[in-house]
């Protein structure tokens, strides 16, 4: 079983004593792996930016602030803010150019430190899950970018929903959840922990301060 106090998080190496005793661990990737949620709300703020400039404010902070959600859930909700029929050929349009412009930001944006130097170092024993609102071919091209597909078992990203995904791994798996760990920074990755009694670790940021006074969950800075 994994035991997680307060005292644990409050270095680097406590919070590494954390990720070394699951046997299975999910990752979310924007804002645990990569610092790259200000570069994709650059991204969705360039894609609106053709409109009243008022509302790149509103998506920017909407955003920032529903990090776990994927953009097919945010697209439909940002045309229509925009006055825009939010149709299956505009959404896959924006999608699209959402893509194009935020790929570039996420590779060049700074990792968080440790987490590559962990990811890279082998835990025979630990089976590593990537789970993430970014899609799924979008979120391998960037690994393998990046020379860490390999890091990861698995890799699942949208249309799956991460709660799905957890419950899925786990019965694969054939892993009691107490023995696994979740390290996200959005409240969608902290619902995805608690519908199946997975021990969560957040990364904390500046967009989920919120989750870190009402949730109570333990959160770390990097590793």
């Amino acid at each position: 079983m994994i035991t997680i106090n307060q005292d644990q998080c409050s270095s680097p190496k406590s919070v590494h004593s954390i990720f070394v005793q699951a046997n299975l661990v999910f990752f979310d990737f924007d804002g645990v792996i990569k610092d790259s949620i200000s570069a994709k709300s650059d991204a969705f703020a360039e894609l609106f930016s053709g409109y009243d400039p008022r509302l790149a404010v509103k998506v920017r902070d909407h955003h920032e602030t529903h990090g776990g959600m994927s953009r097919f859930e945010k697209l439909p909700l940002y045309l229509s803010w925009a006055g825009v029929q939010p149709t299956p050929e505009k959404i896959h349009e924006c999608s699209n150019q959402f893509a194009q412009l935020a790929r570039a930001k996420v590779l060049a944006s700074p990792w968080v430190k440790g987490m590559r130097e962990y990811l890279e170092r082998e835990q025979p024993q630990q089976t590593r899950i990537l789970v993430t609102a970014t899609p799924e071919k979008e979120i391998i091209e960037i690994l393998n970018v990046l020379k860490i597909r390999k890091c990861f078992h698995e890799v699942h990203g949208a249309p799956k929903k991460k709660s799905d995904v957890v419950q899925d791994v786990l019965q694969r798996w054939q892993v009691s959840p107490d023995k696994t760990l979740l390290v996200g920074d959005s409240m969608t990755d902290w619902q995805a922990a608690m519908d199946h009694q997975v021990p969560f670790l957040l990364r904390r940021t500046p967009w989920n301060r919120e989750l870190q006074e009402s949730s109570g969950c333990l959160a770390f800075d990097h590793l």
